[in-house]
């Protein structure tokens, strides 16, 4: 049954500015996809459609997180005064380690997709751990849940600790379980190829996850220019690769499928080409950035060079599951970046919010607007406790962005079904 819904309206249809519908209505069929939107309800097809009046409530898009890592959750907010190498070698693997126990997963587990449900997150990039019994089960929790997310078993087999290697013959097996398992035709849950990054990979075990990616037409998601010193290993470990990009590039992880790669900090010149005539997307982590001591992702350059960009939590490198938080780290960490680079501006509000909404949304497909066709995924915020009186609509989005948690998150919903509390 058609369902209309009554609020202020607010997306972004593209990246420069809001549309804002004060007490709009957004039309959403049976398929859980917009139908249309207007100011007026006459201008859609109401005829058997039930309408929800939802008030003085905002109603916005829902949240997409393009990387997070979902065992490193119990770890948010340690160990943030290391940068990246050590910080693995000495918290990350250690936690992901445990994952061999499907009880500790499951307990882990549920909390995150529970949290990632609380803060308005409906479709998520996650990487798991390389166990193929707890990786099935993060899938079958957000099945549950009714939330959409690519999950990635984790590949890796080369400077890691003993109980994180694994052989290139049982990564395979692995995924050949997951995918004849959640490789369904329009599933909200996908396996999604996941080498963890070329220096945890011999060329055996990338070409392999490469082959996977052809053969089952899957999308991957990776690392990428993170840090200096992982992009002077990268150079020893596959030295006929001419930057860090070419090297996944001829294992065919780089745009032969849909391809995401988080951060891009160093990524300038032939790397930055390469991702543009791939359509690589970025998963810009701002939050993991400034933690683990890398560098700011010069985000303004890539919009003008016509890459594709979304925002990721990147827990544990990331504190923060929340994306309304991560676009605001984003904005003040442009701000930084415009400081020593007078002749780019920072990021916009909106531009945040699109990142977070429409352009992350599309590597899930149509996802992360109300234009007509796409995918209703949205977030009804009650804002009243804010003191929101003489706000315009924006300044209370705004102001939601920065001043508001989960508690004003009234309803939530995922392919235009209201999901409840996850268990």
């Amino acid at each position: 049954m058609k369902k209309i819904y009554k609020a202020h309206i607010l997306y972004t249809k593209e990246k420069s500015r809001f549309e804002v519908l004060e007490n709009g209505y957004v039309a959403v069929d049976a398929a859980g996809r917009v139908a249309g939107v207007s100011v007026h309800l006459a201008a859609l097809d109401s005829k058997d459609a039930e309408v929800i009046d939802l008030g003085d409530r905002l109603l916005i898009p829902a949240m997409n997180d393009l990387h997070v890592h979902a065992p490193q959750y119990r770890n948010q907010g340690i160990a943030m005064d290391l940068e990246l190498l050590p910080w693995l070698q000495n918290y990350t693997f250690p936690e992901e380690m445990k994952y061999a126990d499907t009880g500790y997963a499951e307990r882990m587990y549920r909390r995150f997709v529970h949290d990632l449900w609380r803060f308005g997150t409906m479709r998520s990039c996650v990487f798991a751990t390389i166990h193929t019994e707890s990786t099935r089960l993060l899938m079958r929790l957000f099945q549950e849940a009714g939330m959409g997310a690519l999950v990635g078993k984790v590949g890796m087999n080369r400077d890691c600790p003993e109980g994180l290697m694994e052989s290139v013959e049982k990564m395979v097996q692995g995924y050949e379980t997951l995918i004849a398992e959640f490789n369904k035709p329009d599933a909200l849950v996908r396996p999604i190829i996941t080498p963890r990054f070329i220096p945890s990979c011999t060329p055996e075990m990338l070409r392999a996850c490469g082959e996977l990616a052809a053969k089952y037409q899957l999308p991957v998601q990776s690392h990428l220019s993170e840090n200096k010193d992982e992009v002077e290993l990268v150079k020893t470990l596959e030295p006929e690769s001419t930057c860090y990009g070419d090297a996944y590039d001829r294992y065919g992880l780089f745009g032969q499928t849909p391809t995401v790669m988080a951060h891009c900090v160093y990524t300038e010149g032939e790397e930055l080409e390469l991702i543009k005539r791939r359509g690589v997307m970025v998963a810009h982590c701002p939050a993991s950035n400034l933690n683990v001591s890398t560098a700011i992702a010069p985000i303004r350059q890539f919009f003008e060079e016509g890459l594709r960009v979304g925002l990721g939590s990147d827990v544990s490198g990331g504190h923060n599951l929340n994306i309304f938080r991560v676009m605001v780290y984003a904005i003040q960490a442009s701000k930084l970046h415009y400081q020593r680079n007078h002749d780019r501006h920072f990021l916009t509000l909106s531009e945040a919010f699109w990142m977070a909404t429409k352009s992350a949304g599309s590597f899930f497909g149509k996802v992360g607007s109300f234009e007509p066709g796409y995918e209703f995924d949205a977030l009804v915020i009650d804002d009243s406790d804010l003191n929101h009186d003489h706000y315009s609509l924006l300044e209370r989005l705004e102001r939601y962005i920065y001043l508001g948690d989960d508690r004003q998150i009234e309803k939530r919903f995922c392919r235009g079904k209201e999901l409840g509390e996850p268990k």
